[in-house]
Parts: structure tokens; C-alpha cells; sequence
């Protein structure tokens, strides 16, 4: 016999509510559910209270104003604990849970803050230290899946009936190519120009460039093959994300035209998954991530629905309509470029909603929890310390059943003296993250 669904009883429906109530009941905890806006409605189902009256047999949430509002407003957030969980928007004594786990929920998923004044760094990004999880010591845990869970058990106690999904933990390697090629993927006026500087610089490595480019010897940055068969052998999910913008300060590619580097996005588009690194500017310009994505499809012959911004670059929510515009239906920029954590509160893909509009969007977003250059320029960690975190990591996304996503670049397994030991941090995730 068909479970019956869980009904929600609130005074007006609001979009939000609905939004955050399919990322819970359905996503999560695989229960079936409707609002109904009046009482008679409810029936024999099993009754969430969501509104400030007393119904009998129900499980009540006092709710937050917040799913009901529209825009946005500074909001002054007290943290207690339930359960040793850190928990805000308190309810009232008699909830039969003691704070508001929809606005809650629906305050971290959406980045709510993001679209708040804040201090940004130096690139325009949002501060991991400028958010509510970092101020409270808990971005290292998947805050929203940890209390989707604690729900089930209490309405389990009201509702024996109900079943809950047993979700199952996965994971993912995600691999960002900003510079493939130490001197290779450059036009020939490039190459006598960088030649001539090594032959200058008392830093320079002229015969490895010459070999290089002229005797056809292997790039130093081309350890493509080091990955895959890495990534192979652990079965792991793995995709690649290219850019093909054109060279500024920030980016770093070959041309979209140069035939080495064409070649290098066939050889991995063929067995792979990939998508686009948007380039640096592109994070507010919808123009470019077209032209970008078009060149892209023109060099693997896909269509190109995948992307994460260069230098985890965006903002809230115009980059991410840029994309929707674009025609991208994944992104996997949701995470933090300067600590690891779970900068939405959550470890798995949801979709992308826009506060302003108040609406869902087509795009989903596929959080990580790590990215090397995190561990290793911004918390200067020893390859020993980033392993640990790393585990961590992985254990807090294990328990949930949610997805284990991390970035790394080739130029970070090089195996040279500056990124010694980075090759065996490596080889341990993916040899930890599917034990």
C-alpha cells in the first residue's frame, strides 16, 4: 500500500517553503508531501504544523518569518543547541522541535547571507570567515543533512508509519586545468619570447623549454595520465573542467585555437565527463560564458552543461543566472576557495534558487568540501595535517549518505619539491573516500 504523504499545514504557501521542504522531506528523507493552507484537509496523514496554531496529533515547527518574506533583510542570529547541533531561529517551548528547521535549512542552502553586505576579499569573493558556519565553528559538518536526519527520528516517535530513504554516500574528483602546459600551447612568437626570458633569468629553465617545444619531450604540468589512472583504478566519478577564454591577468590557458591544447581536451572529453572553467571576468557576463562555452562544444563536439567558475569566483545570484542564460544546467563552484567545509550546509546537488525572484531555477549546484590550493596557499597545511582534514571531511559526508566532492589541479601533482608529499595526500582520498 502507497504511504500516505505528509502533510504541511501552513496558514499561506510560499514558494520557499516549498523549495526547502523538497530539498528535506523529498531529497533527504525520500517522504512524500503536500501543503494544504486548510485544516479539514489534513485528514488521517501525518500533520507538520507549520503555522502558529495548535492542532491536535500534529508535529509542530513554530515558523520563522522568513520563508513567508520576499527580498531580503539583515537578520541578528542567536546559535543554541539541540541534540549537540548548533541551531537558530528558536521556536517556541511547546514545538515539537525547538527551532525552525525549513528557515534554517533555507537560510544556509540558499546563501541568504551572500546576498547580505559584506566585506569581500581581494577578488570580489564572499569571506568564508564572513559566514554564519564559520563564526560558529561549524562549517566542517553538513549542518543540513545532520538535522534532516535528527527530524526523522522525532517524527518517527509521533508517526510510526513513515519510512524514511536510506540515502547512500558517493564520491567525486573534480580536476581544474588552468595552465595544462608549462611551455607547450603557445604560439611560436610566445615560445621565442619565453625562451629568451629563460635565457635571461637566472631562474629560467632554457634547455627544458627546448626540449620541450622542439624536441617533443613531455610537458612537466601533463600529468593527465598520472590522474586518470589513478582515478580509474578507484573507480572513482571523475570530471574535468576547461578553460577556453582569452589570456588576462587571471587566466593563465592556452588559446582555444592552439592544437595542443585541443588535442589534450579530446584525449579526456572521450572518456570523461567535462565542462567549462568560466574565465575570470566571465563570473558577471553572460556574454562570455556563451562565446566560452561555444568554443568549448567546438572543440569536443558536446554540448557543454557543466561549469565551475575560475577561482571559485561568483556571485549571488547574477552569476549563476549568467549561467542559466548560457545554457548550463550544472555547476560545481559551491564551496569555499579559502576553507574546506560545507560552505551551503549541505553534501549533496540541490537546485540553485533565486531570492530575488523567489523562484527555483534549472541549474544544480554540486558542492565540494575541498580544494588543494585551499589546504595548501590559504592554510599552509603539511601534507600529514591535510590528510587529516581531508578524512574528517569524508567521515562527516559518509554519515549522511551525501557526496564527497574535491578540487585538484595538475600543477598540484607535479611530484616536484614544491608540492612534495601532495601526490601521496592524493592517492590516500581516493584510496579513503570510497573504503
Amino acid at each position: 500500500m502507497e504511504a500516505r504523504a505528509v502533510r504541511i499545514y501552513v496558514q499561506n504557501d510560499a514558494p520557499r517553503l516549498r523549495y526547502i521542504a523538497g530539498i528535506i522531506l523529498s531529497d533527504m528523507l525520500g517522504l512524500p508531501w503536500e501543503i494544504v493552507t486548510d485544516k479539514r484537509k489534513l485528514g488521517k496523514h501525518p500533520a507538520i504544523n507549520y503555522s502558529n496554531e495548535k492542532i491536535q496529533g500534529s508535529f509542530r515547527i513554530c515558523p520563522d518569518e522568513l520563508l513567508f518574506e520576499t527580498g531580503i533583510r539583515a537578520r541578528e542570529i542567536s546559535v543554541t543547541d539541540w541534540q549537540g547541533l548548533p541551531v537558530f531561529f528558536q521556536g517556541n517551548p511547546d514545538s515539537d522541535i525547538p527551532f525552525d528547521i525549513f528557515a534554517a535549512s533555507f537560510y544556509l542552502i540558499s546563501r541568504y547571507e551572500e546576498y547580505l553586505d559584506h566585506e569581500p576579499d581581494e577578488f570580489g569573493r564572499f569571506r568564508a570567515s564572513s559566514s554564519l558556519a564559520f563564526r560558529h565553528g561549524f562549517l566542517g559538518i553538513p549542518l543540513v543533512d545532520l538535522w534532516s536526519k535528527e527530524l526523522a527520528r522525532t517524527l518517527l516517535r509521533k508517526f510510526q508509519s513513515l519510512t524514511f530513504r536510506r540515502n547512500e554516500y558517493r564520491a567525486m574528483l573534480t580536476i581544474d586545468t588552468d595552465q595544462p602546459f608549462a611551455y607547450l600551447g603557445r604560439n611560436i612568437f610566445s615560445s621565442i619570447g619565453g625562451l629568451f626570458r629563460d635565457l635571461a633569468s637566472s631562474n629560467g629553465h632554457p634547455g627544458d623549454r627546448y626540449r620541450i617545444v622542439v624536441k617533443g619531450e613531455k610537458d612537466p604540468y601533463e600529468v593527465f595520465d598520472y590522474i586518470t589512472e589513478n582515478a580509474d583504478k578507484s573507480e572513482t566519478d571523475t570530471r574535468f573542467f576547461f578553460p577556453v577564454g582569452d589570456h588576462t591577468r587571471y587566466d593563465r590557458n592556452p588559446s582555444w585555437r592552439n592544437e595542443e591544447y585541443r588535442l589534450l581536451i579530446n584525449k579526456i572529453a572521450c572518456r570523461y565527463k567535462t565542462g567549462l572553467h568560466p574565465s575570470y571576468n566571465a563570473s558577471q557576463n553572460c556574454e562570455l560564458i556563451k562565446t566560452e562555452s561555444s568554443r568549448l562544444k567546438l572543440i569536443t563536439g558536446f554540448e557543454i552543461t557543466r561549469s565551475r567558475f575560475h577561482s571559485v569566483r561568483f556571485f549571488m545570484p547574477e552569476s549563476f543566472d549568467a549561467l542559466i542564460n548560457a545554457g548550463i544546467t550544472e555547476d560545481y563552484s559551491m564551496g569555499y576557495p579559502d576553507e574546506p567545509g560545507f560552505r551551503a550546509g549541505i553534501a549533496r546537488p540541490y537546485y540553485f534558487y533565486n531570492i530575488l525572484r523567489d523562484e527555483q531555477t534549472t541549474l544544480q549546484i554540486f558542492p565540494f568540501q575541498v580544494m588543494d590550493s585551499s589546504l595548501y596557499n590559504n592554510k599552509h597545511l603539511e601534507p600529514l595535517r591535510a590528510k587529516e582534514v581531508i578524512m574528517n571531511l569524508i567521515s562527516e559526508t559518509r554519515r549522511t549518505g551525501g557526496t564527497f566532492a574535491s578540487i585538484w589541479h595538475n600543477t598540484s601533482l607535479l611530484g616536484n619539491s614544491a608540492w612534495q608529499g601532495w601526490r601521496e595526500v592524493f592517492e590516500f582520498m581516493l584510496k579513503t573516500q570510497l573504503q
